[in-house]
């Protein structure tokens, strides 16, 4: 594997990285973060002009990337930021898109692509617990179209959303793969009833409910009852967007500290010269680099592995920034003291995101318990294959 990034994806990472340096400082960052929108048009409509947005997606759906490293790029340069705008939400449901929808259904993506379109992926529902094939919400034919049903909760920038794409179930049971559909819906239309909110670590998520909405024949993505798999694969983007911005967040965490180190002093010397101090320190070097490592196997999995090998590997790097991005927010702030507690210090808030992205799309408990199940999935089929090898 070639760890060295093209000339077009480094020209990206500088662009990306030195607007987030220059016109998105931690104290712009957090009067926007946890203002009143949670977010702000402008910016968002910056990183688009950048191509932020276009990175997201390959040149046949009109960007100009859409490679696991491409993704890694922009979301590293996002968490070094700590960013708090809508991208995600349009990476997933720009992938739901190149990845089943029809000619006339893709001509959103464009808008997206352009900024003018805020998207975001509607489908954890109260009580889910991660598992994506838990959907209660139920969308019914009437007539030429569709009615649905159901409540979505924390649904990032759900509030504002021009365009949601919602997942329910059109047969079988709660937990049936089979059966779940996914629908186009726009975000101002009747019979959605929303309560946003602020998030903990900064933007703004809501809880939608869905009372008898209406929806044309076309707002269906994909074929009817085979919605799993398309959630399955836009999973896996927003599983290395998370990783990768979990890494850039990691790394300014890690500056920050190594700095405080170097000038806080105790008993006359710098506090980075106590043995102990040190120790813990070069731990959480090698966990960030483990963490690297594991966004890496992520980026070359999602374009190079299909089926049971992909989703282990995305499963793994989930899980390791969730367990290493805990431990650097843990041990950056105990390291400050009770200084890396305040609001006033950048490093609070970079902690808060770091523990905060664990808890999207499947916390580390839930995707060690994933890679586990998947393991003993590939095994049990090596076996069945190597016992009928045997007997022929």
């Amino acid at each position: 594997m070639n760890f060295e990034h093209t000339e077009d994806r480094r020209m990206l990472a500088d662009t990306l990285n030195r607007f987030v340096s220059e016109q998105y400082g931690i104290e712009s960052r957090n009067q926007l973060a946890y203002g009143e929108a949670g977010r702000s048009p402008g910016i968002y409509a910056q990183f688009a002009e950048l191509g932020a947005i276009g990175a997201l997606f390959p040149e046949s759906a009109g960007g100009f990337g859409g490679a696991g490293f491409d993704i890694s790029v922009v979301f590293e340069a996002l968490g070094k930021g700590i960013v708090a705008e809508p991208l995600l939400g349009a990476l997933v449901v720009g992938q739901a898109l190149v990845a089943a929808g029809t000619e006339a259904q893709k001509q959103r993506l464009q808008d997206i692509i352009a900024g003018g379109v805020i998207a975001a992926l509607a489908h954890d529902e109260p009580g889910s617990h991660y598992e994506l094939s838990n959907v209660q919400a139920t969308a019914a034919r009437a007539g030429d179209g569709w009615v649905l049903n159901g409540a979505k909760g924390v649904v990032a920038f759900g509030e504002k959303a021009d365009l949601l794409l919602v997942s329910a179930r059109t047969a079988g049971g709660p937990f049936d793969t089979a059966g779940i559909s996914l629908f186009l819906v726009d975000g101002s239309a009747a019979g959605i009833a929303k309560r946003g909110y602020q998030r903990f670590e900064g933007g703004r998520a809501a809880e939608l409910t869905f009372g008898n909405v209406q929806l044309p024949a076309d707002a269906l993505l994909g074929a009817e009852g085979q919605g799993y798999a398309v959630l399955e694969r836009i999973q896996g983007y927003a599983l290395l967007a998370l990783a990768s911005e979990s890494v850039g967040a990691m790394d300014v965490a890690k500056q920050f500290t190594l700095e405080y180190l170097q000038t806080r002093k105790q008993f006359g010397v710098a506090i980075g010269t106590f043995q102990a101090l040190q120790h813990r320190m070069a731990d959480v070097l090698l966990e960030v680099e483990q963490a690297r490592s594991a966004v890496i196997n992520a980026a070359d999995a999602i374009d190079n592995a299909a089926g049971t090998a992909r989703e282990k590997v995305l499963s793994a790097a989930k899980y390791t920034v969730g367990y290493v991005g805990t431990k650097v927010a843990q041990e950056s702030i105990q390291m400050h003291g009770g200084i890396g507690m305040t609001w006033e210090l950048p490093l609070a808030h970079y902690a808060k995101r770091l523990v905060m992205i664990d808890h999207q799309f499947g916390d580390e408990d839930h995707h060690l318990a994933r890679y586990i199940a998947l393991s003993q999935e590939s095994g049990g089929r090596r076996a069945a294959m190597h016992d009928t090898e045997a007997t022929q």
